[in-house]
């Protein structure tokens, strides 16, 4: 079972910037590929960006694509989120995801929410005009 613990969200202005992070307790988080979801309340689960676990390869959401970066450090099992120029329309909660199970190719990138298996509890992040 992988534990994963988001760190990092807050209330910020729009324009701002914040890095979220997602710690995994797992040693083989290396093998997994990785993503990151946001949801406001009434509204469903939003794929924001997705990394191989590789990190060869990513994925972004059209809503968020050339101001938000996905990165990971397989050493640190440690998932990441870096989001520039933030808008109110950013305002969630946001939640990190691993997909476990079998041996993915290098550049596989999973962008349903369906397609993981493990989540963390999320972090909110707050944009005001």
């Amino acid at each position: 079972q992988v534990q994963l613990v988001e760190s990092g969200g807050g209330l910020v202005q729009a324009g701002d910037s914040l890095r979220l992070s997602c710690a995994a307790s797992e040693g083989t988080f290396s093998r997994y590929p990785m993503g990151w979801f946001r949801q406001t309340p009434g509204k469903e689960r939003e794929f924001v960006a997705a990394i191989s676990w590789s990190g060869a390869r990513t994925a972004y959401a059209d809503s968020v694509k050339g101001r938000f970066t996905i990165s990971r450090d397989n050493a640190k099992t440690t998932l990441y989120l870096q989001m520039n120029s933030l808008k109110t329309e950013d305002t969630a909660v946001y939640h990190c995801a691993a997909k476990n199970g079998r041996i993915y190719a290098s550049a596989y990138v999973a962008t349903g929410g369906g397609e993981y298996d493990y989540w963390g509890q999320g972090t909110q992040v707050t944009v005001s005009s």
